[in-house]
């Protein structure tokens, strides 16, 4: 069973189309297509499937929204009865582990806070370096999924300040889980009681920080450099003027308050202070620049918020699992026969065809996707060799498991 360090577990097609590609599969050659019986009865099957996966993930969604709803900025209603802050900091810890268990099941991968600060460290040629308070946040979290190369433009003095297009990596889904404190970097007026969810796109991976609130523009060491050595040769100038001077005659010039005497000053001072503003204006000018253009950025790369937020990985995590579920079944029904195959085995032939056919580089995640389907009934394990029980015990068996759900609090819209 190969495992691969630069591949992810997400399978990056829709439920439907998968159902689609493997009803019309016609084996390694090409040559051995499904019949029309074949391909109605796992069409059934693969409906049959997703419903089931569907009816647990609804009433998972039920006990999410009921965990978040004392933290959602947006509720409404609100809930009748306000948590006290012991019930609210162990209602928090729940709601946090849950959705960190469910970004692992969307197949995101969880930034620790040294991770991040390595992500961080520099900007991209569209962001800015920030500094960001991580004292402002009772608890923050951030998890991608996918790392991509996308298209940026830029203008270059090289190339007379002509559009030119640049390749910048980054993560392909970002989203961000937090809770603010009191800080002097959020304001008086921030909302310290809510929990926020954030999804995003297409993040430069250097600029993940611009998705935090708080964060304070670092002021770039060229820019510190310009400023610094304005300053001193500035003040240089001022030194040398001073010492050229009569000093005992200039100190008694100005007491007396002598045009002459100001007049003589005036330049030097004044070049310090110019130059100083100037410096600091051009800095402040790019500051705003950035914030426009992160402004109109995030307008676009921003894909849902707070409760929309947990909707969205809550489907994503389903079609993930309907994925694995109907590739392992499949593929074992399809090819095993009554030998058989390992974990490995499958494993590998599912990463094989996704790449040969689908031009798909996966790391596929078997062993959860196997534990489900022999606990459901329709695949057997016997050593280390698994097998799909045929196709209409497999049926029978989710019919029946159909059955059940009223029984267990699971609410079923409609047969299998």
């Amino acid at each position: 069973m190969a495992e691969y360090a630069d591949r992810e577990h997400y399978i990056p097609v829709r439920v439907t189309d998968l159902i689609d590609y493997l009803a019309s599969d016609a084996g390694p050659a090409g040559g051995q297509p499904l019949t029309p019986d074949d391909q109605t009865r796992f069409r059934r099957f693969a409906r049959a499937v997703t419903l089931h996966i569907h009816a647990l993930y609804h009433a998972e969604l039920r006990q999410l929204e009921d965990s978040y709803a004392s933290f959602d900025p947006d509720g409404d209603p609100k809930p009748l009865k306000k948590l006290d802050p012991g019930a609210s900091a162990a209602a928090q810890k729940e709601l946090f582990g849950t959705f960190t268990h469910l970004m692992g099941r969307a197949n995101y991968t969880h930034l620790s806070r040294p991770e991040l600060e390595v992500v961080m460290a520099g900007a991209s040629d569209w962001g800015i370096d920030m500094d960001i308070p991580w004292g402002a946040f009772d608890q923050v979290e951030v998890f991608v999924r996918g790392k991509g190369m996308s298209k940026r433009f830029k203008r270059n003095w090289r190339n007379r300040f002509r559009l030119e297009e640049v390749r910048v990596p980054t993560f392909n889904r970002v989203a961000v889980i937090f809770k603010q404190r009191p800080h002097k970097r959020l304001g008086k007026e921030a909302d310290t009681d809510s929990v926020f969810l954030k999804l995003f796109k297409d993040i430069p991976q250097m600029d993940i920080e611009m998705l935090l609130p708080g964060g304070r523009v670092k002021m770039p060491w060229f820019e510190r450099v310009k400023l610094g050595g304005s300053l001193s040769s500035t003040v240089g100038y001022v030194g040398w003027k001073l010492s050229a001077a009569n000093l005992g005659g200039l100190a008694a010039a100005l007491f007396a308050g002598s045009t002459a005497a100001l007049l003589a000053l005036y330049a030097p001072v004044a070049l310090v202070l110019g130059y100083g503003y100037k410096t600091w204006y051009s800095f402040q000018v790019s500051k705003q620049t950035y914030s426009l253009q992160l402004t109109q950025s995030l307008y676009y790369q921003n894909l849902d918020n707070n409760a929309g937020v947990m909707y969205r990985l809550l489907d994503e995590a389903e079609e993930q699992e309907c994925r694995e579920t109907l590739l392992s079944y499949f593929y074992l029904w399809r090819y095993a026969a009554d030998r058989g195959w390992t974990a490995a085995e499958l494993d590998d032939y599912v990463e094989l065809d996704l790449e040969r056919r689908l031009n798909m580089e996966v790391d596929f995640e078997i062993a959860d996707a196997l534990a489900k389907l022999e606990r459901a009934g329709i695949v057997s394990k016997t050593g280390d060799r698994y097998r799909a029980v045929p196709l209409e015990a497999a049926q029978a068996t989710l019919d029946q498991m159909w059955q059940q759900y009223p029984s267990r609090g699971i609410p079923a819209s409609g047969g299998a």
